[in-house]
């Protein structure tokens, strides 16, 4: 999956636009870099397309902790989105990036974030 594909199948689960759809899913990877270990960060980025990678890049650092509901408001502060348009949002960028990456690289960094993240993957049964 390209950037452009992903940014679409955000866009279709969000009813956002699709540039809006891009500006959530840098938010949200940027966000998401800073939450996980450096490794776990770097072993995620290889897996994305290059322009995906560069914005999850732009977010390591020094690994911080917060929850979900934390990544969301952070997420909502760089996005200018409502609460609802962003928490939907967040878990369309989450669900995407499960089917772009490798399980064993989603369940890798999901097993970092712990279970409340799990609330932030829509359930593609």
């Amino acid at each position: 999956m390209d950037d452009k594909e992903f940014f679409l199948a955000v866009a279709d689960r969000t009813g956002l636009s699709r540039q809006e759809a891009a500006d959530l899913t840098r938010a949200t990877l940027e966000t998401l870099a800073r939450r996980l270990s450096d490794g776990e960060a770097r072993d995620l980025a290889l897996e994305l397309p290059e322009p995906l990678r560069d914005s999850f890049n732009r977010g390591r650092g020094e690994m911080e902790t917060f929850g979900p509901d934390e990544s969301i408001r952070k997420v909502r502060g760089r996005t200018g989105l409502s609460g609802s348009e962003t928490a939907s949002g967040v878990r369309a960028v989450f669900s995407t990036l499960q089917e772009a990456i490798s399980h064993k690289e989603f369940e890798h960094a999901m097993s970092q974030l712990g279970k409340e993240y799990a609330q932030l993957v829509e359930s593609t049964s």
